[in-house]
C-alpha cells in the first residue's frame, strides 16, 4: 500500500530487524529527549539487538513504512493492544504516525471486542490523545532486557 505517493506500508519481513532496531533507537534518542533522563535514554534499548526485532517480525504482526527502501517507522499490535509504534524524527508530524496507528488499532481489534490499550511514552501521550485515546493511569515499563525503568502512560480507546 502506498501512502502520500512515495511511502509504502507493508508487512515487515525477515531481514528488516536491523532497520527496525535503528528506527526504535533513533526515535527514542530524538523524540523522547527532554522527557526522560539521559540515563534512561542511554539504557532504553537495554540488551535488545536486531535479532530481538527479527523474532518480533517472525510473529507476523508488524507493519513498516518505507520510502526508497528505507524504513521510516513501524507498528506492532496484538489482540487488544498496540504494542509498539516508532517513527524516525524526520518522519514525525506528516501524518505517517496517524496512518500506522490506524493499522495498529485495526490489528488490535481483530478478534477483540474490548478496549484497545497501549503504553505510551510521556512524549507520545498528546499524539494518542489527539487520536481518541484516554489516559487511564501511569506506570513503569521495564522491558526486561536491561536498562533503567521507563515511565509510561497507560491509555485506552
Amino acid at each position: 500500500m502506498t501512502v502520500d505517493g512515495d511511502v509504502v506500508l507493508r508487512p515487515a519481513r525477515t531481514g528488516d530487524g536491523a532497520a527496525v532496531f535503528e528506527v526504535t533507537r533513533q526515535s527514542i534518542r530524538a523524540l523522547a529527549k527532554g522527557h526522560y533522563s539521559e540515563a534512561q535514554l542511554a539504557g532504553w534499548m537495554g540488551d535488545r539487538t536486531p535479532a530481538y526485532y527479527e523474532d518480533l517480525i517472525a510473529q507476523g504482526r508488524m507493519v513498516v513504512a518505507e520510502r526508497d527502501r528505507r524504513i521510516l517507522g513501524f507498528v506492532d499490535a496484538e489482540a487488544g493492544e498496540v504494542t509498539r509504534l516508532f517513527l524516525l524524527a524526520e518522519a514525525a508530524g506528516a501524518g505517517l504516525g496517524r496512518r500506522l496507528l490506524e493499522i495498529g488499532i485495526a490489528a488490535a481489534r481483530a478478534g477483540h471486542a474490548g478496549p484497545i490499550r497501549l503504553e505510551a511514552t510521556i512524549n507520545a501521550e498528546g499524539f494518542y490523545r489527539r487520536h481518541g485515546f484516554r489516559t487511564t493511569g501511569r506506570g513503569v515499563f521495564s522491558h526486561g532486557l536491561g536498562g533503567d525503568p521507563i515511565e509510561v502512560v497507560h491509555m485506552e480507546l
